[in-house]
């Protein structure tokens, strides 16, 4: 039985893919400070990335969440409310809920 080898070889790109989007995301939530008060997987003055996106999990709300991103919030997770983040564009804040919800 003669296997193929290109699907793997696609799988294996579109995993890498994935992998660099998600470090791309992860440096973009570092360079605009989301890290002092958020981590992936623990709570740190705000709640991880992981219990965002289980909160969130399947409500399609990637705009909801960007706006919160840019604009800031509270109540959702507590009493400490999130600053607005100005200096995060609009593109920049869809990236990063659209990693925050893949998590």
């Amino acid at each position: 039985m003669k296997v193929s080898v290109v699907p793997a070889l696609i799988a294996a790109g579109l995993l890498l893919a994935v992998a660099q989007g998600a470090h791309a995301s992860e440096s973009l939530a570092r360079s605009k400070n989301c890290l002092s008060c958020h981590t992936v997987d623990k709570k740190v003055v705000g709640p991880s990335y992981k219990d965002i996106a289980l909160k969130y999990k399947g409500k399609g709300v990637e705009a909801t969440l960007a706006r919160k991103i840019r604009e800031g919030g509270s109540g959702t997770f507590g009493s400490i409310p999130m600053p607005a983040s100005p200096q995060v564009s609009e593109a920049e804040a869809q990236q990063l809920a659209r990693w925050i919800l893949s998590l």
